[in-house]
């Protein structure tokens, strides 16, 4: 162990060593450190937050923070009118939006294809909505590229999400063909059950969400109606939490007051598609690994720095042991320049990090194809990259000093190898 008298020794050569270090040099290892701590933190945040991008949008586009949905044996959720007003009188409820879901298929230009030629037709899952409820939960209305939203009293009028239409989709996918020519004003043929009814296109709804890009959304009196169903039985319930409330409690209660007994219940980190929590923890992976190879250049480079650094001053080390100075106290220098380095870099890029980049990327997202990705940077994962940056530095420091310092004195002041 160092010495207290060393460790003061120690801080005293390197504040001297640093104050008189050229303003040049000290600026760019501390730009090194700087871009070290954002690589560390920024590759991993921005992969995982690719992921919490899709997270999001499905609570904010789809499921709300507690979703309700029909069992798995049933088709709907029963007794559906008792279960809302039930939900609606809990305070933590702020906003709740029902939808009707089914199968079926729509099919574009029937009226002038031929006999032999193939139905330009696809599947699609059908959503029942209540277009104002529907838009002031999840914003609907404001992801129309083509055509208009859908009014209150529209009637045999639907929107259709992109990934349907052949000029916005990624290609034919399992189960799905695009429809080809279809713009807003484009009639449809939507079969439902064995029931076909003719419909006009009156917008197109872009969403990265696969399922909200897939879907058709009619008015739901008219899909009750198309579905021949008389009762008032939806096939889900999204509700959305007043702000600080816990969607674990709040799924926890309606269990426990009988809810679960009709209705599947679920938070939004529930019901969102298996596999996405499996992504998020391989891109963690990735962006750790490489983070790493950032890790090992910042490394380097500062071994290569402090190498130089004592071996130009080879001959005043000679000197500072001459004259009484231990080796350690010399070595505590280089340690202490190093900290120096690494804790001013890594302050740094606190600021740039939770300043600019963490609230910017919040604000204006990256558009990646299938999601808005954020950069995702929580405190004790940034400290722990800290302290991994600050650990290698003083290692990185420490190593060269001590090949240099332990070279014989005479030797040392002479200039001899």
């Amino acid at each position: 162990m160092f010495s207290l008298l060393n460790i003061r020794v120690g801080f005293y050569l390197a504040f001297r060593q640093l104050r008189r270090a050229s303003l040049w040099t000290t600026g760019l290892i501390v730009f090194v450190m700087l871009l070290t701590f954002l690589n560390l933190v920024v590759v991993t945040g921005v992969l995982v937050g690719l992921i919490d991008g899709i997270n999001n949008s499905y609570r904010t586009q789809y499921t709300g923070d507690v979703i309700l949905s029909a069992l798995s044996t049933k088709e709907y959720i029963e007794d559906t009118p008792s279960v809302i007003a039930f939900v609606k009188t809990l305070p933590q409820t702020a906003l709740l939006t029902e939808r009707y879901q089914t199968g079926g298929t729509i099919e574009a230009n029937y009226l002038t294809r031929s006999s032999s030629e193939k139905p330009n037709a696809t599947s699609a899952q059908i959503i029942g909505i209540d277009p104002i409820a529907e838009d002031a939960f999840t914003g609907l209305g404001k992801r129309i590229i083509e055509g208009q939203y859908l009014g209150e009293s529209d009637y045999d009028q639907i929107l259709i999400g992109n990934f349907l239409l052949a000029k916005y989709a990624f290609g034919n996918q399992p189960s799905l063909t695009p429809l080809t020519n279809v713009d807003p004003g484009t009639k449809i043929r939507l079969t439902v059950n064995g029931v076909t009814r003719e419909m006009i296109v009156k917008g197109v709804v872009k969403s990265k969400i696969a399922l909200l890009a897939t879907s058709v959304f009619v008015p739901a009196s008219e899909l009750r109606t198309i579905m021949g169903r008389t009762d008032q039985n939806v096939a889900e319930i999204a509700v959305r939490l007043t702000q600080g409330s816990d969607p674990d409690s709040f799924k926890n209660l309606l269990i426990a007051s009988g809810i679960g007994e009709k209705a599947k219940v679920q938070t939004f980190t529930e019901s969102i598609p298996n596999g996405v929590a499996d992504i998020k923890k391989t891109f963690a992976m990735l962006g750790d690994g490489f983070s790493s190879i950032g890790l090992v250049v910042a490394a380097i480079t500062i071994f290569i720095v402090i190498f130089i650094n004592a071996i130009t001053r080879r001959k005043f080390i000679g000197i500072l042991k001459g004259i009484g100075i231990s080796g350690e106290a010399i070595e505590i220098s280089y340690i202490f320049q190093s900290l120096f380095y690494a804790i001013i870099g890594s302050g740094i890029g606190l600021v740039v990090l939770y300043s600019l980049l963490v609230p910017g990327l919040a604000a204006h997202p990256i558009d990646f194809p299938f999601s808005d990705g954020i950069l995702v940077a929580p405190l004790d994962g940034t400290f722990i990259r800290i302290g991994l940056l600050v650990l290698t530095t003083v290692i990185a420091g420490y190593l060269p000093s001590r090949m240099i310092v332990r070279r014989n004195t005479l030797d040392s002041i002479l200039g001899r190898n």
